[in-house]
């Protein structure tokens, strides 16, 4: 079962896949572009994904959704490519009805489906945040070793998915989390089984490996955070520093784990936390919460776009009491201009929805 907290809607991308997203917790949108093996319906319960879940909703609104081919979302007959991907991104982020938000992409296609929306779309994502990322995948780089290795990686998965051969799921549970726990390891086996069928984890992989997003991640211009586990078996820590220096003002925390899903049972998990709470702006409830009834639903009006005249005739009182309303609530968020109010209103969850 899934998290009572977390809501389960589903919507439809562009060419007819229907993707299933979840909504969590409270505050400014954070929409996590998650490493493809997980299961909605299955992770609120598990030791690899709860610590995860439970810190994103620690201060934000957590959208999240199971890729094409997984979980809830359609596994029959679906395409896999970067477009694709990207086009799911898109019909989430429009079926949540996000504005701007924080982004956070993780693995391999997860951090390039996040890079090729940021530039599509400038101006929506405040912070994007990059977890086990790559320029390349191991098929783009091309060396004759990566090639036969890849190669060979896939055959093992397409024959072992779905086999209760521990040799099988503890081959791919390793090379991903090699320090995790006996338990956690037998758990992540078990959801690798629940998450996907055989020919839809290797078509998936595929694409993973033949990404090249280096012209794309050169154009990324919002504020960024990489986080790169320094042991990372699945992604060399080269690929998440290349991501890093191709990103202008990108900041980089190398992560002292051999994990590539980071486990709250390691010491990089506090170090993890650290980075991303460093890096977030603070949640401004604090300063909401100062604000009374009127003074919310003025701003709420204002997240919406409205002049002063706007505002006046939508709540039915005067220009003159706008104006004292907009004064006290520049004051009492600590801002100086409508477009600041405005930025810190809608990342706040704010100017959606309708007042009557």
């Amino acid at each position: 079962m899934s998290s009572p907290a977390e809501q389960i809607h589903f919507c439809t991308s562009r060419d007819g896949v229907r993707m299933a997203y979840g909504t969590s917790g409270n505050g400014p949108p954070l929409l996590w572009v998650q490493h493809w093996a997980h299961h909605l319906n299955i992770d609120w319960n598990g030791l690899v994904w709860r610590p995860w879940l439970s810190m994103l909703t620690r201060r934000h609104t957590l959208v999240r959704y199971d890729w094409r081919g997984c979980g809830l979302s359609d596994r029959e007959r679906v395409d896999f490519s970067l477009e694709k991907y990207v086009e799911d991104l898109d019909a989430v982020v429009e079926a949540a009805g996000l504005d701007r938000f924080v982004l956070f992409g993780m693995a391999a296609t997860g951090s390039g489906s996040a890079m090729t929306w940021v530039v599509r779309h400038p101006g929506r994502v405040t912070h994007l945040i990059l977890q086990g990322s790559q320029t390349r995948g191991r098929l783009a780089r091309q060396t004759p070793e990566q090639v036969e290795e890849g190669n060979t990686r896939l055959k093992v998965y397409e024959l072992g998915w779905t086999s209760e051969t521990p040799a099988y799921s503890q081959f791919f549970t390793s090379l991903h989390m090699p320090d995790a726990t006996a338990e956690q390891t037998r758990e992540h086996q078990h959801l690798l089984r629940q998450t996907t069928s055989p020919a839809n984890a290797t078509g998936m992989l595929r694409t993973f490996w033949t990404l090249d997003v280096r012209e794309i991640a050169a154009q990324v211009r919002c504020p960024t955070l990489v986080l790169h586990a320094r042991g990372d078996a699945i992604i060399p820590f080269d690929e998440g520093r290349a991501v890093a220096a191709l990103i202008p003002g990108a900041r980089f925390v190398a992560l002292e784990s051999r994990n590539h899903i980071v486990l709250d049972t390691e010491p990089a998990w506090q170090q993890l936390v650290d980075a991303l709470e460093d890096f977030l702006p603070a949640r401004p409830a604090a300063a909401l919460d100062e604000l009374t009834a009127r003074e919310r639903e003025v701003l709420e009006v204002v997240a919406q776009g409205l002049d002063n005249s706007g505002i006046a005739a939508r709540l039915k009182i005067s220009d003159k009491t706008v104006r004292n309303h907009v004064s006290i609530i520049f004051s009492k968020l600590g801002v100086t201009s409508r477009a600041q109010a405005v930025a810190l209103a809608r990342d706040a969850g704010l100017g959606r929805k309708s007042i009557r």
